[in-house]
């Protein structure tokens, strides 16, 4: 959700073909705008500095942290965590390091 959020205020708006309003990009026209390559590589990269920070870092705890409290009703949300392990899974490397 985050990435999308940025990718959004990168690329802007659209003009609607039909009614010619402004609108948000679809996910989908950003995933043809911005390849999925491109946000691998990105995920990656930030996932082997977090690794290698200290463990009673700030940026390391919030990657590798659980959540306390309640939440919210409905289909839980895709962590940026779960991207991550599904990258991993994706070239046929283990989850390791406190990701799992």
């Amino acid at each position: 959700m985050f990435e999308n959020r940025v990718l959004r205020k990168t690329f802007g708006s659209k003009s609607d073909e039909v009614t010619g309003e402004w609108r948000k990009l679809h996910n989908e026209e950003l995933r043809d705008l911005y390849p999925h390559q491109i946000l691998f590589k990105s995920r990656m990269r930030w996932v082997r500095y977090v690794a290698c920070l200290e463990e009673r870092t700030d940026v390391y705890r919030v990657l590798v942290g659980k959540p306390e409290g309640k939440r919210p009703f409905g289909k839980p949300r895709r962590r940026w965590e779960d991207n991550i392990k599904m990258d991993l899974q994706e070239v046929g490397c283990e989850v390791g390091h406190g990701l799992d």
